[in-house]
């Protein structure tokens, strides 16, 4: 359980000012996270199968190779080019 002397400990290491009526709620937001914090770590993930949680195979498609445009016939709109590749302006 978080206190209020804690949360005025952790404001001044984090260099926050925290005014008297917010410590009741920033006491209360503490401590629910740490709760929170604690049932997420209370669960055994060797128990659990979260990587496959919706039972997928594969759900990739097998690569295929497949014609694609002439790079001279691209490349021959582009205004610069240098050695089959578009030339682009670095910007500083």
């Amino acid at each position: 359980m978080v206190t209020h002397e804690e949360i005025l400990k952790i404001a001044r290491l984090a260099k926050l000012s925290v005014a008297p009526e917010e410590l009741d709620s920033l006491t209360k937001d503490m401590n629910s996270i740490i709760e929170f914090a604690d049932a997420v770590n209370s669960v055994a993930a060797e128990d659990s199968d979260f990587d496959n949680s919706n039972s997928l195979s594969n759900v990739f498609r097998e690569d295929k190779v497949v014609p694609s445009y002439d790079r001279e016939e691209i490349l021959k709109n582009a205004p610069n080019q240098e050695d089959g590749y578009f030339l682009v302006r670095r910007r500083m």
